[in-house]
């Protein structure tokens, strides 16, 4: 009887401890509290901020629109308490806004949605000075339309006709509301509104601003438009994303949004700007339309919890506990799993590998919670979940002393090894495409293949050649396209590169493996 060598206990402990004290490092890391000074102190209101009533599950998109007042009470009181105002963009569904508001002592920017329809544009726009002139104590000032020029949906020259049609009507001060670039390219507009509103949101321009530049941005525009126009001036929307895929060296976070709204409002109130805050609450609905990014603009989650936007400790990732202890279930599972290391070296690869995978997984479900909202998009998220679970099984297990059971589930996901590798190139390939050739919305996954990759790196299987080289070749081939179009300073765009040639390397040697 062959006897087992002894079990090689202090690098497994040393390694162990390594690997514990990495992913309390990682994961704390994410969701360390940051302090910040406050937006503003408890007892001094802030002036206004967008409302769409939506919930977690609801939509604008919905038919019929069915708006609970209470609903819409409920946000009011909440946000009375920071705001004297609120900023609506359309009539459907928020007939109650101007009655609700007036019971909470806020004041509304009453507006109306312009889209190509004439009929729903009169529609609403009737709407709009019917519920102006009524509450006229509550409602400060009337919208006609909202970035209808930046959808070319109407052209500037009927976009000023419906102003000057509801300024006719209404004793309100009129306005439009738009990106800043749309002023300066329909200059026919302006004459029409009593106050020029503009959007200034960094992350979305064409060149977007880090939040290290974002402030300045702000403030040269706005002063830019100060001397170009003998009008007021609204800072209609301006905010930042908690959530969301990186565009250049804009970043989406909490502590970035925090770092943003703060700043902007110390800054607006210096200069005695008038603005309005986007938004009140998430909106998860517009991630159909903007992707992740779209949903997670509020200075209150869709729940309606606080954020922590506006005051005291802000955290990118407040249960990052949880993902911690996930991730320590999973790493603990692999090394129940895989028992008894093979030798010294594998009792030290083997927490680390736990570790990794662990990260990963919970990593991925982390992101799919924040783009995830259809049930296509879950199954896809399942499917990636389960083959790195699969995946982590068997570096465990070939990292193993295997005997009995072990040996013959080993057996069996080894005979199967070049799948598990053809599966994590065919997701990588779908999602490269992706990224090269409608990136905009797309966030970066790079947690959902770098398990895969790096263990198939290290310790290659064989699988189908022509579909292995095919797939390695549509990796390889966007890595280059898919960097160029996100800039060298995207980090996030760089973590996915070097995940993909990752990938590519454990492709190039399971093709091999057949050589």
């Amino acid at each position: 009887m062959t006897q087992r060598s002894p079990f090689p206990v202090l690098p497994y402990l040393l390694a162990l401890l390594f690997a514990c004290a990495a992913l309390i490092a990682l994961w704390y890391g994410i969701g360390r509290p940051v302090v910040l000074p406050d937006a503003a102190t408890p007892t001094h209101k802030l002036q206004c901020a967008s409302y769409t009533p939506f919930g977690k599950h609801q939509s604008p998109f919905d038919k019929p629109l069915r708006i609970d007042s209470a609903q819409i009470d409920t946000d009011f009181t909440q946000l009375a308490k920071r705001f004297d105002c609120v900023r609506t963009y359309s009539m459907t569904g928020l007939e109650a806004v101007p009655e609700l508001a007036r019971k909470h002592g806020l004041k509304v920017m009453l507006g109306a949605w312009v889209n190509a329809n004439p009929v729903d544009t009169q529609t609403e726009v009737d709407a709009l000075v019917q519920s102006a002139n009524v509450n006229a104590d509550v409602v400060t000032a009337v919208i006609v339309g909202n970035e209808s020029l930046l959808r070319k949906e109407v052209t500037g020259k009927r976009l000023a006709q419906l102003v000057g049609e509801v300024k006719a009507q209404v004793k309100q001060p009129v306005t439009y509301a738009d990106v800043w670039e749309f002023w300066l390219k329909h200059p026919e507009v302006a004459p029409a509104v009593d106050f020029i509103t503009i959007h200034l949101l960094p992350y979305w321009e064409d060149d977007p601003s880090g939040i290290e530049q974002a402030l300045d941005k702000v403030a040269n525009v706005r002063q830019t438009f100060g001397k170009t126009y003998d009008k007021d001036i609204l800072i209609g929307e301006t905010g930042w994303p908690s959530e969301g895929r990186q565009r250049e060296t804009a970043v989406p976070s909490r502590v970035n949004e925090a770092l943003f709204i703060r700043g902007f409002v110390h800054m607006a109130e210096a200069n005695g700007w008038h603005y309005n805050l986007i938004e009140a609450f998430d909106q998860p609905w517009k991630r159909e339309s903007e992707g992740a990014v779209g949903g997670y603009w509020g200075l209150f989650d869709a729940d309606r919890q606080d954020k922590g936007v506006l005051a005291g400790p802000v955290s990118n990732l407040p249960n990052w506990p949880f993902w911690l202890g996930l991730s320590g279930l999973l790493a603990a599972a692999a090394l129940v799993l895989s028992g008894r290391p093979a030798s010294s070296r594998a009792a030290m690869l083997l927490p680390v590998t736990a570790a990794i995978g662990g990260a990963c997984i919970a990593g991925w479900a982390e992101l799919a919670t924040i783009t995830s909202r259809f049930l296509g998009e879950w199954l896809w998220t399942a499917a990636l979940l389960a083959l790195n679970v699969i995946v982590l099984a068997h570096a465990a297990l070939a990292l193993s002393a295997r005997r009995g059971w072990r040996e013959r589930l080993f057996a069996w996901l080894e005979a199967r090894g070049g799948w598990w590798l053809a599966s994590a190139g065919f997701a990588g390939a779908v999602l490269m495409l992706g990224l090269v050739f409608d990136a905009r919305y797309r966030s970066f996954p790079s947690m959902a293949l770098l398990l895969p990759a790096l263990v198939y790196l290290y310790r290659p299987v064989s699988g189908p050649r022509r579909e292995l080289t095919l797939l390695m070749w549509i990796i390889a081939l966007g890595i280059v396209p898919q960097l160029a179009l996100e800039g060298l300073f995207n980090l996030q765009a760089i973590g996915w590169a070097a995940t993909s040639l990752l990938l590519v390397g454990a492709l190039w040697r399971g093709v091999s493996q057949r050589t």
